[in-house]
């Protein structure tokens, strides 16, 4: 690994080192044991949208691994207004050690990681969001002891945090079963990404109902996200009958687990009943995300990975 753009990047054995030491780290964490495998070194966190998770997650992520991390709005930037983003990438490899990058734009985080020189992480676009993923996995491994041949399914707008659902479900060796209103599909070019495992690994239909049958995990994302405000009112319309509420949930695996990538509008994609039952993991989930950034960070900008790898895997 030499940046975080898309789960789609990674190999399986790539994305299986990092919940392996996502999961080691939480454990050191939990016990009192210092990491300082960032000592002297600093993340630049660039954000054109704001976030609680990305955040809190990342800052905290680096300060526990001994490094620091800098705030930028991304106003202050001004990419492509004030300067190029080649200017921008350049200036910060010659005085920062990674970038967290939370944009608009996918070819903001393609052009950082292209011309700095330094680790680049895609803290979300309008594309994906890999590091919610590996949060996510590292959430359904520690529920099932596994994340192979697991049914997933995700009740919402195939969106970014969709497809990057999808992508780590492929390398995963589960299943992601989409259910949404057909406007809100999976487009041509999504379906042609996904190769030969669209139809296996990846599922798509649009009866929220025959979707949870059988499902392991329940997942959903807010209908209308930052940028989309003057489409709400399509939305609120398009996505009735495709809320995860308690009826919903009854109809899944017993076991099933309910997830939420958060913030939630709670009477929309999902009821507060069902935010809030035991099946729920949806806090367990965002905690994860602060472990799965440090495994990221440690792995992108931390020395000798090979080693934390196979501590993580008791080698």
């Amino acid at each position: 690994m030499r940046h975080l753009l898309n789960i789609a990047d990674l190999s399986p054995a790539e994305f299986h080192d990092l919940l392996a030491v996502a999961g080691y780290l939480k454990k050191r964490r939990n016990s009192g044991t210092p990491e300082h495998a960032l000592g002297g070194k600093t993340l630049a966190m660039v954000f054109e949208k704001p976030s609680l998770r990305t955040r809190v997650s990342f800052e905290l992520a680096a300060t526990e691994l001994g490094g620091s991390a800098m705030y930028i709005r991304g106003e202050e930037l001004g990419i492509g207004v004030r300067e190029t983003i080649e200017d921008v990438a350049r200036v910060f490899g010659r005085m920062v050690h990674g970038i967290m990058a939370r944009v608009f734009k996918h070819e903001t985080v393609e052009g950082l990681a292209q011309h700095s020189g330094i680790p680049v992480v895609n803290g979300l676009s309008d594309y994906s969001h890999p590091c919610q993923a590996i949060g996510d996995f590292l959430t359904i491994k520690e529920q099932f002891g596994r994340i192979d041949g697991l049914r997933v399914v995700y009740i919402g707008d195939a969106n970014n945090v969709c497809r990057s659902l999808a992508q780590a479900c492929m390398l995963a060796g589960s299943t992601l079963v989409v259910a949404c209103p057909q406007a809100y599909a999976f487009t041509a070019e999504d379906i042609r990404s996904f190769g030969p495992a669209w139809g296996k690994a990846v599922e798509q239909i649009h009866d929220p109902r025959a979707a949870v049958k059988g499902a392991h995990v329940l997942y959903t994302d807010v209908w209308t996200s930052m940028g989309q405000e003057a489409e709400r009112a399509a939305r609120l319309a398009a996505f009735q009958g495709y809320q995860i509420n308690e009826a919903l949930v009854a109809l899944a695996d017993a076991s099933a687990k309910v997830m939420h990538c958060l913030p939630a509008h709670r009477g929309e994609e999902i009821t507060h009943g069902a935010m809030e039952c035991s099946q729920s993991v949806v806090f367990d989930q965002a905690e994860n995300r602060l472990h799965a950034q440090k495994a990221v960070l440690r792995l992108l900008m931390g020395s000798e990975p090979e080693r934390v790898i196979a501590a993580a895997r008791g080698v």
